[in-house]
């Protein structure tokens, strides 16, 4: 999952990124309005998390202006401003939740999830190939009623793959998944993951093939044991 944070705060920032991060998302960070349009302009998130007392514009101003862009991931609105008509007015310009500062880090998680459920209803939630189940919500996946143990990154892979059953998922698509925009990591890191969550997979009957340069779809094993 791919979040956006546009906050100006260089310490709340960086904890919520490191947080977020520790959970399994891919998290930009965005100081200003303006480093947000641009995020928005060339990546596609699942979700937004949006101070509004941005140095360079109101935030409510760039959340009206993201939507009229034709920005639909879900907002979670994050500000000083607790009182009933600043929650009204962050709702009316297209917030989808609002969290008044400071908050429990816990709750904010919380509602993140809640959030991405919420966003992702037209998607199924339990994805299933050859004898591997997984829970998009719980981020769990299991072999006869076993959890297989996965890494946040090969959760991110597999989740990938299993939304796009039928098609084939590039490299640079898988990249996206796992990494955001200021990260040191290069496309060959994919090629590792990959590799280590086909390992995983054995198990469930399930490969991972690949159409060289072309991208990576998930398959049942023909050879596969039996359950």
């Amino acid at each position: 999952m791919r979040i956006l944070l546009i906050e100006d705060d260089p310490e709340l920032g960086d904890g919520l990124h490191h947080s977020l991060a520790q959970s399994g998302y891919a998290v930009d960070v965005a100081r200003t309005a303006q480093d947000g349009r641009t995020a928005c302009g060339v990546t596609r998130y699942e979700m937004l998390i949006l101070d509004l007392g941005l140095p360079d514009a109101d935030g409510l101003e760039l959340l009206r202006e993201l939507r009229a862009q034709g920005v639909v991931a879900p907002v979670l609105i994050l500000t000083a401003r607790g009182g009933l008509d600043d929650r009204i007015a962050g709702l009316d310009a297209g917030g989808d939740d609002y969290l008044a500062k400071p908050f429990a880090l816990g709750e904010l998680e919380a509602r993140v999830r809640a959030l991405l459920r919420r966003g992702s209803e037209s998607s199924p939630t339990l994805m299933y190939i050859g004898q591997l189940t997984y829970d998009a919500t719980a981020r769990r996946a299991v072999v006869a009623g076993v959890d297989l143990e996965l890494t946040a990154r090969e959760l991110a892979v597999l989740e990938a793959l299993l939304r796009r059953p039928r098609a084939l998922t590039s490299k640079e698509q898988l990249f996206e998944s796992l990494y955001t925009w200021d990260s040191e990591a290069n496309l060959s890191a994919v090629e590792v993951y990959v590799s280590r969550l086909r390992k995983k997979l054995e198990p469930a009957g399930v490969a991972i093939r690949m159409f060289r340069g072309l991208g990576y779809r998930l398959e049942v094993h023909d050879a596969a044991p039996a359950a």
